[in-house]
Parts: C-alpha cells; structure tokens; sequence
C-alpha cells in the first residue's frame, strides 16, 4: 500500500477542491508557446515595448501571495521567468475564484501551469510577465525538492538548504535531478552537441551512417563477457552485442568506402565510475586507410568537438585543463611502460612478465597470458598518468586479435589508443583482412577460453567467411561516447553523462542500507 506524506495527502485534497470547482487537473490542452523566458531575458527592452503578446507555459516554482495581486515564478525549459499576478486582471469579471481560491490555494510549486500577458520591468528593474490569462495544466502530487538559500550574517556567504545532491537519488529519479538541477540539463545538451558534432564531421567526410543487428547469434569485435537472451519462435540463443566491429567490417567486404554507427552496446562486466553495464560507442571503419592515418583524422574530430562546445580546445577537467590541440603525445605501449615503470618489456616471455608484474604489486590470476599481464601493467602503472591526449601505440599481437600485424615491428599490431585523463577514449587498428590469419587469432582465443578467459573471443565462421570474399586494407575506431562526454562536460562519474544508468532495485539498496 502507498504510503503518503502530509503534503502529498494536502496535494491530494486540493485536486478533489479543483474537480469540486470544475477545474480539469489534467486537461487536454494545446498550448501554443510563443516564447521562452530566456528568449525574454536576454532580448526585451523596455524602451523598444517589445514581448507585448506572450504565452509561456512551466512549472510554478514560487509564489509570494499578496492580497489582490502577487509574484510567481514560472520554469520553462529555458529557465525562469517572474510572473506578476493580479486579481482583477485574470478575473476581469464579478467572478475571482481563480485568483482566491484557485491560484492563492489551491496550486503548488511543481504544478505546470501556462501564462498570456505582456513583458515589462518591475521598479527593482527585474524582467517579468504581467500576467492576464492563467491555466491549470497538470498537479504536482509530489512536492520537489525546494531549494533554499540564505545568507549567513556571520560569514556573509550563501548557504543551501535542501539541495537535490545525493547521487543515488539522483540517478535513480533523474526526472527530479533534471527538475530542480538546471545544471544538469546543461551536461545532456553538451552530450547530445557531441554527438552531433562528430556526425557532421563524418557526414562531411563522406561516410555512410548506419544501423547493424543488436541482437546477434555470436558475440563479437571486442574482449568481453556478453548478455544473454533466447528468442522463442527460433528456439535459439542470442547474444546482446558487445561491439559491432564485425558487421560494420561486412559492410566494407560488401563495397562501402566508410561506414560508421553510434550504437548501443552491453558488456556484462562489473560496474565502477568509468563502467555501465550499457553504454554508447561510435564506430567508423574506412577502406584504404590505415592506423596513421586514423589517428589524425582522431585529433581533428576530437579537436573539433572542443570546439563545438567549449569554443576552445582547453578544457577543463577537475583540477587538470586539458588541451585538444592537435598533435597529440605519441608512444609505442613498450616505450610509455618502460618511461613511467623503468622496465623494457619488449623481450620478456610470459614468466619473465609475471615476475615484472609482481615486482610492480600488479595483481594476477592463473588464467592470464602475456596479453594480459601486459594490459594489467599498464592500465595500473601508466594508464592514470596520461592526462593531455596520448596515443599509445603499437601493441603486441596477442593483445588484439582483430588487428593487422606490423609492417615492421615483428610480434606487433597496428593499433592505438587515445588515452586522456586517465582513462581509454578510443581504440582503433589498421584492420586484419587476411582470413587465414584471423583464424588463426580467433584459434588463439578459443584456447584462452578454454584457460578460463571468460572475455576470450569466440570464433565467428560468417565473418570469417566474408574476409575470404576479400576487403580491402580498413582502418578501424571505436570512441567512447559516455567517457568522452564525461571529459567534455567536466563529470565526475560515466553516471553523470546517463540520462537513466543502471542500478540495483530499490528494495535491494534499502535494505543493504537497514543492514548497515
């Protein structure tokens, strides 16, 4: 049974009183917005007696009730605006139950209302509405959370009472978060100028936009543990995908020139700061290209982005300011291991590394080969230290399993990261087309798996098929578009950047708190 609080009950009373009076709590009702209250503040001039005609509709997020006229305080989805309301002009009539009964106690803060009136300056100079028409548009049951500031008399600085700051009531009930956190809003434009961004950059390019299989037979294009589900009119398992590498590859088999997707992938992995179970990644993949000449069409866009949405290529992140200027940093992953841990690993076999990492206090399991010893060496040891935008590049082999070999550095691949604030961004390879040595990879991994990698890569035979049609030489690259966001729009946390990011069930984190 729902438990109500006081005021929800009170709110609860007050809609019985309008529905009483005749008054629709919810009506169906168009509302033809002319302007926005931002639109407003930044452009009504008094002496020009503009904003004569205006309608604007928000939520009502003050009021200041002063016998027959009073002060309101509408939120759009620009900002907020302060309403002037009087008596005898909303009720022009013998009739004042709107102005006495409806608006001075029967409406809440929270509740969505629309205002018509004209624009003008208050004596104190503050840009309101005069307000002569008012409607109901939907009650609030649940109050939001008012926040409060006052000035302390001994410090003279603002103090705030009653903010909406706890992170797990905020990602939980992000319709509140959104609500009485402007600035909150302003990371979610920031993201989705992002996105835009970049597709306008590829779209200039040349490259084709499109859309490949969520649910996929095999799992594929990356080290990770999958999603599972069953289709039932099929009687078969499917697999949530984990990238979309291996579709977007067919479609370069297939005879486009560049192809790339902004897609929703899912890893079944543990979560942190940096980790949601589901997340974004744009993927391009260019025929005729290579990793050299990926990593400066990555400078460029991600140079762009800064751009877009800061105006300048230095952004601030925490206490680090970052610059996007293009060149970035560039060393082989052998050369940064080796400048922030001393040691030259280059040579070492897989016994040999397991006694670096252990001199070097990195944790291992039975189950890692050198791929991943090397991994762990550097995400603990050199990975955090890279803040400006770095490119590591040229990985071993046994590291990446979908990348082609070096042209002249034996034992290694055509790869690259772009690291920056500590943590990956992109990943990217001159692709591997030989269909014999990707077997052969693919093989490799089956054997990981059977050690017990439970991220190891299983063998696509489609795919494999389709490299034996032929494709051509490809550069490849996967961005991040949740830690790039975190980057750009200075978040603390990739649930930051998430509109609704995974959580446990509520009555689970309940009752995790009670035994605490």
């Amino acid at each position: 049974m729902q438990h109500l609080s006081e005021q929800e009950l009170q709110r609860r009373h007050k809609l019985e009183e309008l529905e009483k009076l005749g008054i629709e709590a919810y009506p169906s009702e168009l509302v033809d917005v002319t302007f926005y209250a931002k639109e407003i503040h930044d452009n009504y001039h008094p002496e020009l007696n503009n904003f004569k005609d205006v309608c604007l509709a928000g939520r009502l997020m003050s009021q200041r009730v002063m016998g027959k006229a009073s002060f309101a305080e509408l939120m759009d989805t620009s900002g907020r605006i302060q309403l002037y309301v009087n008596r005898d002009e909303i009720c022009p009539g013998e009739d004042k139950e709107l102005y006495n009964t409806v608006f001075k106690k029967l409406l809440d803060l929270g509740d969505f209302i629309s205002v018509k009136g004209r624009v003008f300056k208050t004596q104190v100079g503050e840009t309101s509405i005069h307000v002569t028409e008012l409607k109901l548009l939907a009650k609030a049951l649940r109050p939001l959370p008012v926040v409060k500031e006052k000035v302390d008399e001994a410090t003279g600085e603002k103090v705030t009472y009653d903010a909406f700051t706890d992170p797990e009531q905020r990602y939980r009930q992000r319709y509140v978060d959104l609500a009485v956190n402007p600035q909150v809003r302003d990371t979610f434009i920031k993201r989705t100028q992002l996105v835009q961004s970049m597709r306008n950059f590829l779209n200039d390019k040349g490259y084709l936009e499109v859309e490949t299989p969520i649910l996929q037979p095999l799992y594929g294009g990356a080290a990770a543990r999958p999603f599972t589900t069953h289709h039932n009119t099929l009687d078969m398992t499917l697999y949530l995908r984990i990238a979309n590498e291996l579709y977007l590859k067919r479609l370069i088999v297939g005879g486009f020139d560049g192809v790339y997707e902004f897609s929703k992938d899912f890893r079944n992995e543990g979560m942190s700061r940096f980790h949601n179970p589901e997340f974004t990644q744009m993927e391009l993949y260019v025929a005729y290209k290579d990793y050299a000449w990926m990593m400066d069409l990555v400078e460029e866009m991600v140079e762009r982005v800064a751009m877009a949405l800061h105006g300048q290529t230095e952004v601030q992140v925490g206490n680090n300011l970052i610059n996007f200027q293009r060149p970035w940093q560039r060393y082989t992953m052998f050369e940064a291991i080796e400048k922030y841990t001393g040691k030259a690993i280059g040579e070492m076999d897989e016994a040999q590394l397991r006694e670096t990492a252990q001199e070097l206090h990195v944790h291992l399991d039975p189950s890692m080969g050198k791929a991943k010893i090397i991994d762990e060496i550097f995400g603990e040891h050199v990975e955090p230290k890279l803040i400006q935008p770095t490119f590591i590049t040229d990985y071993p082999v046994e590291m990446s399993p979908l990348a082609k070999k070096h042209r002249d550095r034996p034992g290694m691949v055509e790869r690259f990261e772009a690291i920056c604030n500590g943590k990956e961004i992109c990943n990217a390879f001159s692709e591997l087309n030989d269909p014999i040595d990707q077997r052969k990879r693919f093989e490799d991994q089956l054997e990981l798996g059977k050690r017990g990698d439970t991220e190891a890569m299983v063998l696509d035979e489609d795919f494999l098929r389709a490299l034996e049609y032929g494709m051509p030489p490809t550069a490849g690259l996967g961005i991040g578009i949740d830690r790039l966001s975190m980057i750009m729009t200075n978040s603390h946390s990739i649930q930051d950047v998430l509109f609704f990011p995974q959580m446990k069930p509520e009555n689970v984190q309940k009752e995790k708190q009670e035994k605490e």
